[in-house]
């Protein structure tokens, strides 16, 4: 299957279209989500340790 000019040109179009919605959906629903997820950053914080914590006693079990 051959790429061609057109296919590399779509996919340049649809590439900044997409990442120009994204960056008008999170400016449109940033104040909503700073409202709703306050402590978020907690549990993701919580999450990374509880991870880590079995990370390294996999692997200092296995030596």
């Amino acid at each position: 299957m051959n790429v061609g000019k057109g296919h590399w040109i779509f996919a340049l179009i649809f590439f900044l279209a997409f990442i120009g919605y994204m960056i008008w959906a999170y400016r449109k629903d940033k104040a909503v989500s700073n409202r709703h997820y306050k402590g978020s950053y907690f549990i993701i914080i919580f999450m990374l340790l509880v991870l880590a914590f079995v990370y390294a006693f996999v692997k200092l079990k296995t030596g």
